[in-house]
């Protein structure tokens, strides 16, 4: 009911046909649940209050709220725990129930299982609602049982119990018999929230007794880490009240009612009604296909497997001890291409040997031989190689690497005045079929905002099934000038902080080309995703001996990281047992 009550308030903020969406699509509910997140229409999910404002919120007349219950309630049917709680009652093995729902469904149960016994064996239950509480009141004062109390009144009630003020006012007499029958009787709660404040208190009054629950207190919940706090603290002081109390942790009300079957005795009759009504098994045998799988892909990720990577890099041993950063800044300060990864006193290095020597020589800097990668059980290894790896692939090709601590990521260069005309063309040749499959400029500004933007991917190194993968995700990177920078810098927007590497601090401004980046990516459907996947990565791999170099170091200068990027995408295929990546094309 509440998942029904918050997708019509969704539909209804929203200005959405409840036909255009579907409440059991996991990204609808996503969606949903994010839309409450952020508004204040309701209570916090999973809020005592949440089902009463919910209902209210949609329905506010209580006679829509008997309508809506009563639509809900004509579609049911006892199941397998129904039967067996009917049974229980019929047999004369369970006294009283109390239920918040609203349907008729345990007393149909009881009275289908009446049916079959003997008149002079039947045991009928007098159901009682909050209009109709006396009998209740006659029932607890005669012992006249079995009984069915509807604390918060069933579908054909005048007063239904189901919004914030009403669950607060339970009615006095209903609220009596359950404090009485909690003096007299053991209790066991099944499928309860506890999210009624007067049931609650009505259950806590009961502790005041000289001996409460007498039987013991036990509740079923399908996970004890879930309790309410109120119910946890109901339970706590009940302990402290000498009940016997206990937690009990099962899966479904089925599942309980089939454990009960083992151990209670039951006439022959009311036995042979309930196994007739168990569920069917879930395993059952089934015939395993024999047919191969399709040999065509299904799926197509943004990934490339990276076949032959770097496994040792330049050691190069420190008089003291340093950091990566300070070692970049101090190489980025006398202009030596290098990557680098410290380890206190040493360092792990691609780029020239003899530049690097020179540039630390205020470290007292001496070659080391090389020291081992090992990216799979060390991280700094893996962050070695994967700002290399960034380095690698954008070299040679008109690509910007951008190095940021939450992820790096490569651009489109943008083309600028006093470029070498035959650089160009050739860059202009190169990302001629990335332009082809975006149908549009790959740089430029934002119209109506001429901020500029520039087409790009985030990339990422996953070690996935024992292969190293290259994954990247095309974005439009719109750089927005700070105006606590200097205006040479720019920072990306806020909207993209959890994607984007480079949006580390938020814009104050907000984000003004929003709209124009997800208008821009709107209408590129599956067709247009893959020819733009296809284009990035035959760019990506477009080399004359299939390998990638970081630096394109002579022999003997240094040790350059050299990469093997497999030119096809992975891609899923159906199977029972094979890896979730084939790169087979």
């Amino acid at each position: 009911m509440i998942r029904d009550f918050k997708a019509q308030i969704f539909c209804r903020e929203t200005n959405l046909s409840k036909r255009e969406i579907d409440t059991a699509d996991p990204i609808w509910i996503d969606r949903i649940d994010a839309f409450f997140k952020q508004t204040s229409h309701l209570p916090p999910d999973g809020d005592p209050m949440e089902y009463a404002a919910a209902f209210e919120a949609v329905y506010p007349q209580p006679r829509h709220r008997r309508q809506y219950i009563n639509d809900a309630i004509s579609k049911g049917t006892p199941c397998f725990g129904h039967k067996v709680l009917g049974s229980l009652m019929a047999a004369g093995k369970v006294d009283c129930v109390f239920t918040t729902n609203f349907d008729p469904l345990i007393e149909e149960a009881a009275l289908s299982a009446n049916a079959i016994l003997p008149v002079v064996d039947q045991k009928r239950p007098t159901v009682a609602a909050l209009d109709s509480a006396d009998r209740a009141m006659r029932c607890l004062n005669e012992s006249d049982w079995p009984m069915i109390a509807k604390l918060h009144g069933d579908y054909q009630s005048t007063s239904i119990k189901n919004t914030g003020s009403e669950l607060e006012q339970q009615d006095i007499r209903m609220r009596h018999v359950l404090v009485e029958a909690g003096k007299r009787f053991g209790m066991v709660f099944i499928g309860y929230s506890g999210r009624d404040a007067s049931i609650m208190e009505a259950l806590t009054a009961v502790l005041d007794a000289p001996s409460p629950f007498p039987n013991g207190l036990y509740w079923l919940t399908a996970s004890a880490s879930r309790l309410l706090p109120s119910v946890s603290e109901f339970l706590k002081r009940a302990q402290l009240a000498g009940v016997d109390v206990a937690v009990v942790e099962c899966a479904t009300f089925d599942e309980l009612s089939a454990d009960i079957t083992k151990t209670t005795d039951l006439p022959q009759p009311l036995f042979d009604l309930v196994m007739a009504g168990r569920p069917a098994p879930r395993l059952v045998p089934v015939q395993l296909p024999a047919a191969e799988a399709r040999a065509f892909p299904v799926l197509r990720y943004s990934s490339l497997q990276i076949e032959g990577m770097p496994s040792a890099a330049r050691r190069i041993k420190l008089s003291q001890s340093t950091t990566s950063p300070v070692v970049r800044e101090l190489l980025k300060e006398k202009g030596v291409r290098a990557t680098v990864a410290a380890l206190g006193r040493e360092l792990a290095v691609f780029g020239k040997d003899r530049e690097i020597l020179d540039a630390l020589s205020s470290f007292g800097a001496t070659l080391g031989g090389e020291i081992e990668l090992n990216p799979a059980q060390d991280s700094w290894a893996k962050g070695l190689i994967y700002d290399v790896l960034v380095r690698s692939l954008a070299r040679r090709i008109p690509l910007i690497p951008r190095f940021k601590r939450a992820g790096h990521s490569v651009v489109i260069a943008s083309p600028r005045d006093g470029d070498d005309p035959e650089r160009t063309r050739r860059d202009a040749k190169m990302l001629s079929n990335l332009r082809s499959a975006y149908n549009c400029e790959l740089t430029g500004k934002v119209p109506g905002l001429g901020l500029p933007f520039q087409e790009g991917l985030l990339l990422k190194l996953d070690l996935i099934d024992g292969r190293w993968w290259c994954g990247f995700e095309p974005y439009t990177f719109v750089h927005i000038p700070r105006p606590e920078v200097t205006k040479d810098e720019y920072l990306p927007q806020p909207e993209v902080a959890n994607r984007d590497p480079m949006a580390a601090r938020p814009y104050a401004g907000g984000d003004p080309a929003g709209d124009w980046r997800r208008e821009r990516w709107a209408q590129r459907y599956n067709r247009n995703w893959a020819q733009i996947i296809a284009a990035w990565a035959k760019l990506l791999t477009n080399t004359e001996d299939g390998t990638t170099r970081a630096f394109g170091l002579k022999d003997g200068t240094g040790i350059d990281a050299v990469f093997r990027v497999f030119p096809v995408t992975g891609w899923s295929r159906p199977g029972h047992h094979h890896a979730y990546f084939d790169r087979t094309n």
